[in-house]
């Protein structure tokens, strides 16, 4: 069960590994069913900005002798956030594992974002530099949650000359949508060295949150990580 400052307990776990509460929505009987059964009251979002957490997780996957195995930050992930929710008395979900749950809704409802052209979701202060490590679904609504959620204008809209558009070499990022095929087949070819080592050339054109884009080594491990999909 969930105790005084659940909430508050909770960041201070995750802070040492760069991450926080990304946002927060309560349920009326629709909740994510729980292991138990019930269906959850509370929902908080763990993520990451920029790279916040890449000094954590890197640290951790030297310490392994399998250098973190085949998905190695979903193992961190799990590694870091389980502990921290079993003592808070919630469930830990995880976007790689069933059962699936709708980690873009949650985003949207929680933080009112909106996905990008690349088919990221856009942070009005993160831009595309943000990401979703797991989940906290809690049974009782912990006496100092407050749902979230931001009102406010799409940053694609306020972006008149939308960069991401025109500047991909595998021209795979259209208005309507983001062609994933085309994408990793330039990745494939000798001409994707470039995205492999300095990222997508695309989402390193938005103007948005320029501020928290990903090290170096952080876009790497990325890129390898969509090359092997």
């Amino acid at each position: 069960m969930s105790g005084p400052g659940t909430l508050r307990t909770i960041r201070a776990a995750l802070e040492p590994h760069g991450l926080h509460l990304s946002g927060s929505i309560s349920f009326e009987g629709d909740g994510p069913l729980l292991p138990d059964g019930r269906a959850a009251r509370a929902v908080v979002l763990i993520g990451n900005a920029g790279g916040s957490l890449w000094p954590s997780f890197s640290a951790w996957r030297a310490s392994r002798p399998d250098n973190g195995g085949t998905d190695p930050l979903d193992e961190w992930s799990k590694a870091m956030l389980r502990p921290v929710a079993q003592g808070a008395g919630a469930t830990a979900f995880f976007p790689s594992d069933p059962p699936w749950q709708p980690f873009q809704q949650w985003a949207m409802r929680a933080e009112g974002l909106k996905p990008s052209p690349l088919g990221i979701l856009i942070h009005p202060v993160y831009g595309l530099w943000h990401g979703y490590r797991g989940a906290f679904a809690f049974p009782d609504v912990p006496d100092d949650f407050a749902p979230t959620g931001r009102a406010g204008d799409h940053p694609c809209e306020a972006c008149p000359d939308r960069p991401c558009l025109s500047s991909c070499p595998a021209a795979a990022i259209r208005r309507e949508g983001f062609d994933y095929v085309a994408c990793r087949t330039f990745l494939g070819g000798a001409e994707g060295r470039t995205c492999l080592e300095a990222g997508c050339v695309a989402r390193n054109a938005c103007p948005v949150g320029g501020a928290f884009r990903y090290p170096a080594e952080q876009i790497r491990f990325h890129m390898a990580a969509l090359k092997r999909l």
